[in-house]
């Protein structure tokens, strides 16, 4: 499958409830935010059932403010056999101006499993034009802190 068409894209209102005492985003909210993007993409590429296998670092750049948007944009960067690893970033959007910054990012890995939970092999990625190469070379040199 193309790289392209791996990308996903959520946005998710920060309520109070959301919030810690700081009145911004609780980062295990932000996790669970950009997991189940990040499965999202996988499930795309993959056409099976992902399940987290592991996270890279997450750095928490900035806030996100109690009623501000967190913006979620995943996308398939590399393959295995079973394994898919995609590149997550998180976004402060402010809804009234379009304003965006980027607040979050990390690297996931999920592995396609079949209906016996068993890990199941996925299809070859492909990079088909300029814009996925440089989205691929982007997510490969932040996911080894380039």
């Amino acid at each position: 499958m193309e790289l392209l068409k791996t990308r996903i894209e959520n946005r998710e209102m920060v309520q109070p409830n959301h919030a810690n005492s700081l009145d911004t985003a609780h980062g295990g909210n932000v996790l669970h935010w950009m997991d189940e993007v990040g499965a999202m993409s996988a499930m795309r590429f993959a056409g099976e059932t992902c399940v987290t296998a592991r996270i890279n670092q997450v750095n928490f750049e900035r806030p996100i403010q109690v009623g501000d948007v967190a913006l979620i944009r995943a996308y398939v960067y590399e393959a295995g056999e079973t394994s898919v690893r995609v590149r997550l970033q998180t976004f402060r959007e402010d809804l009234r101006t379009g304003e965006h910054e980027q607040t979050t990012e990390s690297y996931f890995v999920y592995v396609a499993i079949d209906e016996d939970r068993t890990p199941t092999t996925v299809p070859e990625l492909t990079v088909e034009s300029e814009e996925a190469e440089r989205l691929r070379e982007e997510a490969l040199a932040g996911e080894n802190g380039d």
